[in-house]
């Protein structure tokens, strides 16, 4: 079953000579219990492909589908209810409120969604301890480092039965180490949870971890690859396509 599918989405901002086209007819499937990495250099709409897969923001032309159900047919508190319950964000600037400990930032997409504050914070904790963050759970954010925030944003993408996950440079402010663990967690949740992960990362190493592999430029994919035997071969041109 596909979990996420992007059909010949495009996405424009501004008008006339001023117009810039971020997406051009992107397709995109991400089966269930799949990961799918995005790569390419900056600018290429990466991020923008994000936003649109996760229904934060409108394509231009084409359509959303997330457990094979249209997105544009629904309204933004059916949006908003889909995201709390199905689709996990991982944000580059992580996102957490600074006024809320670790745990309170983790636990607060399920008391959104009407579950008790303290089965929510069973699960947060939970979710903090397979990051290893089971000691800065009553911590708050300007209290953590960086790769702890970071951490603590991905454990709050991924609590409670979630199926989608949508991470925008997860590993962006972790060191290689950590960044290795948190895709190695990612592709676990794939495999034994049946999670959909698509991860949008600048590192082959840990695109490597992925089932496919899609390459955007100018705001096109211009190639897709399947599993590889290594990091290097993600760096090779298919010049046969």
């Amino acid at each position: 079953m596909s979990m996420l599918e992007l059909r010949r989405v495009s996405k424009s901002y501004g008008q006339g000579g001023a117009e810039v086209h971020a997406l051009r007819e992107i397709n995109l499937t991400a089966d269930e219990g799949a990961m799918v990495a995005v790569m390419g250099p900056s600018g290429s709409g990466k991020s923008t492909l994000l936003t649109i897969a996760g229904t934060l923001e409108e394509p231009t032309s084409g359509e959303v589908l997330i457990a094979g159900e249209l997105t544009r047919n629904l309204s933004r508190s059916a949006k908003a209810r889909l995201r709390r319950r199905m689709v996990g964000y991982v944000f580059q600037d992580f996102n957490l409120l600074p006024g809320l400990t670790a745990a309170e930032n983790v636990s607060l997409p399920l008391e959104l969604d009407g579950v008790s504050g303290r089965k929510a914070r069973v699960a947060a904790l939970a979710a903090l301890d397979r990051f290893g963050l089971s000691g800065r759970a009553a911590h708050y954010p300007d209290q953590m480092s960086g790769g702890e925030r970071q951490r603590v944003a991905i454990a709050r993408a991924m609590v409670g039965e979630r199926r989608l996950l949508l991470a925008d440079e997860p590993s962006g402010a972790l060191d290689s180490a950590n960044g290795e663990a948190v895709m190695r967690l990612v592709h676990d949740a794939c495999k034994n949870a049946g999670m959909t992960a698509v991860v949008v990362t600048h590192d082959a190493q840990l695109a490597s971890w992925a089932d496919r592999v899609v390459f955007l430029r100018d705001g096109r994919v211009t190639d897709q690859t399947a599993p590889a035997p290594g990091p290097e071969s993600l760096l090779t041109v298919d010049r046969t396509q």
